[in-house]
């Protein structure tokens, strides 16, 4: 976990303040006067450099200098225009947190000049979300150990200062740490076994109450599409984690939510083998459900005043003598019977029945975190995800919501004549379909089928968990893609207000 302690003050440092932080990173807007910049500690020598520069000093551009001190403070000196995207901004700001590694010290200043206070604040968030995104020690398994990496321990802000000291984006971190760092863990270190003791570990610290639904358990409530994944594996340590939060001061009628997750600790594809190429990297294919747990600490962290629960869906999809196989039925918990197509579509059969259980118990709203299909991908790269709702008029919320966090989304149609393709001539539906080209769509019809009582549902298929270079603020492959996001839509767009009945 990041333990950088955070300082704030409104005013701007004077030279004694500056020559006491080794490094410091100043952002101006892109039209800010040279009478502005004066008013910045060695504002002289920045208005001379950004003469220099003439018209390439320009938004999200930034020079570099040692400054004349005892201590040869090393300084970033970085505009944005005002209306520059959160993604943008994010992404810049992380840009600026790796250049300001190559010289970095324990203590880091940041300067916001020259913004009103709105706008100063979404630029000093975004560089604190950057500052955490960097130091959030991932798994590492090397016999050789590098040089002992300096780790920031204080970050000082000035032209700032906020009643709420960015509690929020520190919490989104640390849920985004937890996100990203059980997701790179390898599969023999992240078993269903070891995720379970990691559940337990994080349930005890922050005081959740914790259920684990196992094989045995579940074959009594007639899970049989989620059995029907978990008993290719050697180990019978398949299961389901019900995680619950209760806030301290209880409100009658208050909104509850409901997180899923998608826990495939490792995807072999089962019978339908995966080529090796896209089989590497499929110990990620549990990261909805690290994105799920992640979201869920951030929450509690904010100690939010309306109950939440997280629904971890585990298991191993293994190759075996004991592996479902294409054209095998199986019955889902609700009764309906499964012809399966494919066994590497397994996550739909592990959430169908997570969704049966999660729904009967009629929470406002649940959302589900899953890397559930290639075709999204396809459809979008990896800079965005695809998301799914059975309430079509949340769509211009859910893409603000994307849009203000700087995790984008986008909507897929989930119109009923998508059926057609699942329909079955030996059972109730088809597990998906043999047809390529939307099986992103034909996975969330699949899904809504198991939501009942209709209980307002969103899917995110995360497209985006992992991409080459990191996205955004975030500098790791793995993104944990999610967290950020789903903080905004309950509590900027607080979405669990809407009418969605």
């Amino acid at each position: 976990m990041v333990t950088i302690k955070l300082q704030q003050n409104a005013n701007l440092p004077g030279k004694n303040q500056v020559g006491k932080i080794s490094n410091w990173i100043i952002l101006v807007p892109e039209s800010i006067s040279d009478s502005e910049i004066k008013k910045i500690p060695y504002g002289q020598i920045l208005n001379q450099r950004k003469k220099q520069l003439k018209k390439k000093f320009s938004s999200k551009s930034y020079f570099s200098l040692d400054l004349p001190n005892e201590k040869i403070c090393h300084l970033l000196f970085a505009c944005a225009g005002i209306s520059i995207s959160r993604y943008e901004l994010l992404g810049f700001a992380a840009k600026l947190l790796k250049e300001n590694n190559t010289c970095k010290g324990t203590d880091l200043g940041i300067l916001v000049h020259g913004f009103d206070k709105e706008v100063a604040e979404k630029m000093a968030e975004a560089l604190i979300a950057a500052a955490f995104a960097s130091e959030a020690e991932m798994p590492a398994f090397k016999s050789s150990k590098n040089k002992q990496q300096i780790k920031l321990k204080k970050l000082y802000l000035y032209g700032l200062k906020t009643s709420h000291g960015f509690k929020r984006t520190i919490a989104e971190a640390e849920g985004n740490e937890l996100a990203r760092r059980l997701s790179i863990l390898p599969s023999n270190k992240l078993t269903p076994t070891e995720y379970l003791k990691e559940a337990r570990s994080l349930a005890k610290a922050n005081n959740w109450k914790l259920e684990f639904y196992d094989l045995k358990e579940l074959k009594k409530k007639k899970a049989g599409a989620f059995v029907a994944v978990a008993q290719g594996s050697p180990v019978a340590d398949a299961g389901i984690i019900r995680l619950r939060y209760t806030p301290q001061k209880k409100i009658s009628g208050k909104n509850s939510l409901s997180l899923v997750g998608k826990g495939i600790c490792y995807d072999t594809g089962g019978t339908n083998l995966k080529p090796a190429n896209y089989m590497f990297g499929m110990h990620e294919d549990m990261q909805g459900s690290a994105v799920a747990l992640g979201t869920f600490l951030a929450l509690t962290r904010l100690k939010v005043n309306f109950p939440v629960e997280c629904w971890l869906s585990l298991a191993m999809n293994h190759i075996g003598p004991k592996a479902y196989k294409p054209n095998d039925v199986v019955t889902a918990s609700d009764g309906t019977t499964i012809e399966v197509v494919h066994t590497d579509a397994e996550g739909r059969m592990i959430l169908s029945d997570t969704l049966v259980l999660v729904s009967r118990l009629k929470p406002s709203l649940i959302i589900d975190y899953a890397t559930l299909t290639g075709a999204c991908i396809y459809s979008l790269g990896k800079a965005y995800s695809g998301i799914f709702t059975n309430k079509e008029e949340l769509n211009p919320v859910l893409i603000d919501a994307g849009k203000d966090s700087g995790e984008r989304v986008w909507p897929f149609p989930m119109d009923e004549d998508y059926d057609k393709m699942l329909e079955s001539d030996i059972a109730d539906i088809k597990q998906c379909s043999r047809e390529s080209g939307s099986d992103h769509i034909l996975a969330s019809r699949f899904l809504q089928r198991f939501v009942k009582n209709d209980v307002p549902w969103i899917h995110i298929d995360l497209s985006s968990s992992n991409r080459k270079g990191g996205l955004a603020h975030i500098p790791t492959d793995t993104t944990g893609f999610g967290v950020r996001f789903t903080l905004n839509l309950l509590l900027d767009k607080k979405i669990l207000g809407h009418n969605l009945k």
